[in-house]
């Protein structure tokens, strides 16, 4: 298999399963329990707690563990508005952000919240500028995600942050296709709220983390129960996903200088590469060296994901949660109609290899030569 959708989601190296399956089968206390068992589960937790801190370079309490990038979206987003709600009920984003946070704010447009969509340009960029003339006395929170997981185009989150220094309102940033992948540190982003999630970065699915900055006051649970997360998230601890989380994490330390190079030489040599198939063109000015959106114009991509399916290709016709649909992202870039039907997106990981590539190249190049365009 050749496997190219390392955006969608990453494969789980060994030595997570083994610490997993450690967890599941030796380490299954409750970390709430006061018994010997129970007090090694929850040091388990705590120190997982600190190897994503020390990934972030900050304060192992700022770190909340989620089930997922979705939930951190959600409960960054409903936090900082309640934190704010005496500054006002405006939000600025983007028309770029996930499903996470756009499905999230509409729902608070109908609770009476005001949302500024800040449209990307051509190549999918945003621009500092854009936040500074669209902010209001009232602009309570301002949420733009690090990398954008369809174009792999890097958002200006830390001049963003600069930008609201002086004010109250809040900035979160989704950085599930950044973290371990560009090099950030919680501080040099300057967010007051960053979601992370394992399963981009070779961990499990079902878990995720919250940062939660120096500015964040009085922070607000989701919902309500025990005192698990210093009463912030409660219910007992996945402690498996966890430890996963975090020796995904640790493996991605050892090597993260070489893996960067790696990522982006895959990217390089794809660009080279598929750069000699007639017609094809790169979207978006990506800066990410794991994501490369590229298009075939009047080759539908979801034909095109489907037949190299059969031969054991995978890539994505954009985000795995558009399932199908229009994307987003594309229409408020303002691609014409088959350049946005014919985009593909290509993400690499440690894992990807030239011959993945070049099995990539052939399989286009062939279904363009059989295939005829729509009109």
């Amino acid at each position: 298999m050749h496997y190219l959708d390392h955006a969608a989601t990453t494969p789980v190296p060994a030595a997570v399963a083994a610490v997993m399956t450690e967890v599941l089968t030796q380490s299954y206390g409750n970390p709430s329990a006061q018994y010997a068992l129970g007090r090694q589960a929850r040091d388990l937790v705590e120190r997982s707690r600190g190897t994503i801190a020390r990934a972030l370079a900050c304060r192992p309490e700022q770190v909340v563990f989620t089930s997922c990038g979705t939930e951190g979206d959600n409960w960054a987003i409903r936090a900082a508005l309640y934190q704010n709600r005496r500054v006002g009920k405006h939000i600025i984003t983007t028309a770029a952000e996930h499903s996470a946070v756009l499905q999230c704010l509409k729902k608070l447009e109908q609770e009476g919240y005001a949302v500024t969509y800040l449209k990307p340009d051509g190549m999918g960029r945003i621009a500092p500028r854009q936040v500074e003339d669209a902010l209001r006395a009232d602009t309570a929170l301002v949420s733009v995600m690090l990398v954008n997981n369809e174009t792999g185009v890097r958002f200006p989150v830390e001049e963003i942050a600069a930008l609201l220094k002086n004010r109250d309102t809040l900035l979160h940033t989704d950085a599930v296709q950044g973290f371990l992948k560009l090099p950030f540190t919680a501080q040099s982003l300057g967010a007051d709220y960053i979601t992370l999630s394992a399963h981009k970065i070779g961990g499990p699915k079902g878990t995720g983390a919250l940062y939660t900055g120096g500015r964040t006051k009085n922070v607000q649970p989701m919902f309500y129960g025990g005192g698990q997360e210093a009463g912030l998230r409660p219910g007992t601890e996945p402690t498996a996903q966890i430890a996963g989380f975090a020796k995904a994490v640790e493996l991605r330390m050892e090597t993260l200088e070489e893996t960067r190079r790696h990522l982006a030489a895959c990217r390089a040599y794809a660009l080279e590469r598929l750069g000699a198939i007639p017609d094809l063109q790169t979207v978006g000015a990506g800066d990410a060296p794991h994501i490369l959106s590229v298009s075939l114009p009047g080759y539908p991509s979801q034909n095109i994901v489907s037949e190299l399916s059969e031969k054991d290709i995978c890539i994505s016709a954009g985000s795995a949660c558009h399932r199908g649909r229009a994307s987003h992202v594309l229409t408020a870039m303002g691609l014409d109609k088959k350049t946005a039907a014919g985009t593909v997106r290509i993400s690499f990981g440690p894992e990807t290899s030239p011959a993945d590539i070049d099995a990539l190249y052939d399989a286009l190049l062939a279904h363009k030569n059989t295939r005829f365009p729509m009109l």
